[in-house]
């Protein structure tokens, strides 16, 4: 089962995947957070402990249709994947998340948070986010 957790820090949208991203439910997970946000998107993959053909299908056709992704932290068996279809070289992937906070620091401190697993949705609100 994957388990995706939305992160917004100022601009910058952050999907934390837990789990798998392979062909079926999972993969529906992550199109549905991605959907939602539809525009430049942190990948956190560090939780990730399998990815498919499927799961690669996607993060590459969500690129093509003009999302823009970052990966971050892909798990050992993602990144390598990722190395074997040569697509670490089309994907941008950082190994921290320094750069990628520094323009979201700037921008804001507000965090808005939702969990998507399976049929499940929990939406988190940090304490005082948007409400200067």
């Amino acid at each position: 089962m994957l388990t995706v957790i939305t992160e917004r820090l100022g601009d910058v949208v952050t999907l934390r995947c837990a789990g798998r991203i392979v062909r079926g439910q999972e993969t529906a997970i992550l199109c549905a957070a991605v959907q939602q946000h539809r525009r430049h998107l942190v990948l956190d993959l560090a939780g990730v402990d399998a990815i498919d053909a499927a799961g690669v299908g996607l993060l590459v056709s969500l690129q093509a249709a003009g999302i823009y992704l970052q990966l971050l932290n892909p798990s050992k068996p993602v990144r390598e994947v990722l190395r074997m279809t040569h697509l670490d070289s089309v994907f941008e992937i950082q190994s921290t998340e320094d750069g990628m906070r520094e323009v979201a620091t700037r921008e804001s401190s507000d965090y808005v948070g939702r969990v998507l697993s399976g049929s499940q949705t929990v939406e988190r609100i940090a304490p005082n986010a948007g409400f200067d």
